[in-house]
């Protein structure tokens, strides 16, 4: 049992520097990969939960959603821009039409669970 935890908790801390990069890199998603890392830490170790939920990191990139399922306008709309500048650079890009439609029932739907699935607050 001590190996999983142990396991558990390495993993964690992989999530945790992914979704650091995140905060860097704007292709990378921060909010999963720190979600990811909870949820290691809290199968993992109480402590090192309760040590990511104690950082500022945590708490401007995750606990709303954890707490409320739920994000700032600010956050939707930063995180809906960046994605949209990614997806249109290949639909601009790339010449094949069946990847085109591909990227635009993409956006379709995550506009659809952004203004109708995740809250706003």
């Amino acid at each position: 049992m001590k190996l999983i935890n142990t396991a558990l908790v390495m993993l964690g801390f992989l999530f945790l520097a992914i979704g650091l990069v995140g905060v860097l890199v704007p292709v990378l998603p921060t909010t999963p990969f720190l979600l990811l890392a909870s949820a290691s830490f809290v199968k993992g170790s109480s402590k090192f939960d309760s040590w990511l939920k104690s950082t500022r990191i945590y708490k401007d990139y995750a606990e709303d959603f954890v707490k409320y399922r739920a994000m700032t306008f600010k956050r939707k709309a930063q995180i809906m821009a960046l994605s949209d500048i990614m997806l249109l650079i290949p639909l601009i890009k790339v010449n094949n039409i069946y990847v085109r439609i591909f990227i635009a029932v993409v956006v379709i739907i995550k506009y659809w669970y952004f203004i109708f699935k995740i809250k706003t607050i």
